[in-house]
């Protein structure tokens, strides 16, 4: 009630803010969620149903919060929502944006979980923690969406082969062992040699990752005068599956991040180093 003698208390209240003209980039996670795949029998290495359930929660988020949220990039049990610099959300109240987007992420999480395991019933509720990182310049950003896609390809490449070693008969320790010299030339290898496996053929989900954005598609509407239908070309948010390290996609799409592309990573090598021990 404002004018109590209570009200007092509103002054130990802290709010941090988020650094203005920065990209914003608020990472959810889940929390505890190898035990949680565990418990309900996910497939190994890779899920799709799961990995599309994460898609899906994400899609709400972006709608959700469509005037600010730019790209979103997922992989595994994260997600990393990208907004504009010059959002005004919350008024970059840091807490309330992170706790907004980790809520309503589990929420969905829980509401659509039928939708793609209609033959499991949740045995506990999902949890999600939240962060969120500013970043000053594109590059940086860039570099971050790098890093979260190689990870993404180290990270396939070596459950892939830890799981088929296992299915062969290896022990998970053995499995372990086997693969803690390796890099990813002769994880390839492994797989290609032992298991018949091309890793280049495997699907783009597992080894890139998901991308949520605005692409441009082919939009048919009927003319209420003409009766003729019509095609426009209109910007959709969607989930495609590419590389997002090297330039093509962000020279393609450069409405994405609002700037002619190039101009921030001007004699910069973006292309992350994924050949290295896992």
């Amino acid at each position: 009630m404002a004018g109590s003698r209570y009200e007092y208390v509103k002054n130990f209240e802290r709010d941090e803010v988020l650094l203005h003209n920065c990209w914003v980039v608020v990472r959810v996670d889940g929390r505890a969620f190898h035990q949680f795949v565990d418990e309900h029998d996910f497939i190994k290495p890779n899920d799709k149903r799961g990995l599309d359930l994460m898609n899906e929660c994400a899609l709400e988020v972006c709608k959700n919060f469509s005037d600010c949220v730019v790209f979103a990039y997922g992989e595994s049990d994260e997600y990393s929502f990208v907004l504009s610099r010059d959002t005004k959300l919350f008024n970059r109240r840091q807490a309330k944006i992170i706790t907004s987007f980790s809520s309503l992420f589990a929420s969905n999480y829980v509401f659509l979980w039928s939708r793609f395991f209609p033959d499991k019933a949740l045995k506990r509720p999902p949890a999600f923690d939240a962060r969120a990182v500013c970043y000053p310049t594109t590059e940086n950003l860039r570099d971050y969406l790098s890093w979260r896609q190689a990870d993404c390809h180290i990270n396939n490449l070596y459950n892939l082969c830890y799981w088929k070693l296992v299915e062969s008969g290896k022990s998970r320790t053995e499995a372990e062992k086997l693969l803690s010299t390796t890099l990813s030339q002769d994880k390839n290898e492994l797989l290609f040699k032992q298991f018949g496996i091309n890793y280049a053929h495997e699907p783009e989900m597992f080894r890139k990752g998901s991308i949520i954005c605005k692409v441009w598609a082919d939009e048919t509407k009927k003319d209420e005068k003409t009766g003729q239908e019509k095609t426009r070309k209109k910007r959709r948010l969607r989930v495609v599956y590419c590389d997002i390290i090297g330039d093509k996609f962000w020279k393609e799409n450069p409405e994405i991040l609002n700037e002619e592309s190039g101009k921030k990573n001007k004699g910069k090598n973006t292309q992350a180093k994924t050949d290295i021990k896992t």
